[in-house]
């Protein structure tokens, strides 16, 4: 058994970021990760400006983009009507005016060789949490299980649920979760891109025609793409067969050759699109955060970075307290008060975007007619701008605390 002030459990982009954030603070921090590594098969991709501020001021930012990645300074969408440009990014003030793509395995990776750098920070891969462990029916910690070690325990001032959608703590926590409901579930996969760079003139493009949408996300080598269905359509799409789904994509892409890199279904994940969140994210000595608190449509890619700003917002408002030796639940009751805006907010403009005009695209099978918005926002392209800061940068972006004294002596 171990005891550290903050256990984490889940090593996504809220819990590392977390983990690092108060490991910088000197408070003593342990992530559990159930996987061996943080490849997994569909994970966001986009960093936006949020996210690499808060890198900035870390002194990370720097680090960070000498990763392979692409920077993109406009979405734009193609419709049966013609190519519009929804948001342009080079508006944004500030050193950061792009969207960074890097693969999520890569961001995981450089937090956790960053957090490491603490004497602090501890990171356990192989760590499947199983229960939460309470004295006085307040939490104390966590059980967990590893391989070959069987099952062990981390005490804690502080437990944090940063373990995604699907969280078990928070179901074995009891909290009540409000589902909204989607029209889509998205399917994953990769498409080739074009030897001599042709193809979308946007990192991030939308092709839609009748009763189908495909996102391509460009990833240097090659497109990771997200193919939109209808709620629970992926069983009809198999039952008609791959050819014709291969099709409907070629449908969708000029390209022929960008189709040789799929093969078969088992070249393709399905991501069953939800959009929830707790009515509490906390009880004595427990915080949830990120997906585990509020999944959100993959609409804007903005779940990545709204996951990164709840652990920025925790570490700022907890590292005191954790540094006391209490945290009382009321000061965990001010991170949702903190974050709620930003998450209902965005939520609600998803959530309209799936109503009118998802669930009308997918539902249809007559060409897709260009919304008049997108028409607006294409011919006075100073609006542009507007999209562009409410998907990069949101509403109360956050920011890390100062560095204590002992971290700015060893950089020096």
């Amino acid at each position: 058994m171990s005891e550290v002030d903050c256990c984490v459990v889940g090593g996504g982009p809220a819990g590392m970021m977390l983990g690092l954030l108060l490991a910088r603070q000197g408070r003593e921090v342990v992530v559990l990760e159930k996987h061996a590594d943080f490849l997994r098969d569909f994970r966001g991709d986009t960093v936006h400006p949020s996210t690499l501020r808060l890198l900035d001021e870390l002194d990370l930012a720097e680090e960070f983009l000498e990763l392979p990645h692409q920077e993109v300074k406009k979405l734009g969408v193609t419709t049966d009507d013609g190519t519009y440009v929804l948001a342009d990014f080079g508006r944004l003030p500030g050193k950061f005016p792009f969207l960074a793509f890097v693969p999520q395995w890569d961001l995981l990776d450089f937090l956790a060789d960053r957090a490491r750098r603490y004497p602090n920070f501890q990171l356990r891969m192989n760590a499947e949490a199983l229960h939460l462990v309470r004295e006085d029916r307040r939490v104390t910690g966590v059980r967990y299980r590893s391989p070959g070690g069987g099952e062990q325990e981390v005490h804690a001032q502080l437990t944090v649920a940063a373990d995604g959608r699907d969280s078990r703590l928070r179901l074995e926590a009891g909290l009540r979760l409000r589902e909204f409901g989607a029209p889509m579930d998205v399917l994953w996969f990769r498409l080739s891109k074009p030897a001599d760079g042709s193809g979308p003139s946007f990192g991030g493009a939308g092709r839609i025609t009748r009763g189908r949408m495909l996102v391509r996300i460009d990833r240097g080598d090659y497109w990771q793409c997200a193919y939109l269905v209808p709620k629970g359509g992926y069983a009809a799409l198999q039952t008609a067969g791959f050819g014709a789904f291969r099709a409907d994509l070629a449908r969708l892409v000029p390209d022929a050759g960008a189709l040789e890199a799929l093969h078969g279904w088992d070249d393709v994940r399905v991501l069953s699109v939800r959009v929830d969140r707790l009515t509490r994210w906390h009880q004595p000595g427990l915080l949830l955060i990120g997906d585990s608190a509020h999944a959100m449509s993959p609409i804007g890619g903005v779940g990545i970075n709204l996951a990164v700003q709840d652990a920025a917002a925790a570490a700022r408002l907890l590292a005191g307290p954790l540094r006391d030796g209490v945290v009382p639940p009321r000061r965990l009751g001010r991170v949702r008060r903190r974050r709620l805006l930003p998450t209902v907010a965005t939520q609600f403009v998803q959530r309209q975007i799936q109503t009118r005009i998802l669930s009308r695209i997918l539902a249809g099978d007559q060409p897709v007619g260009t919304p008049r918005v997108v028409r607006l926002l294409d011919r006075f392209s100073v609006l542009q701008g507007l999209p562009a800061r409410a998907i990069g940068i949101g509403i109360l972006p956050e920011h890390a605390s100062p560095a204590p004294r002992a971290d700015l002596a060893a950089r020096r």
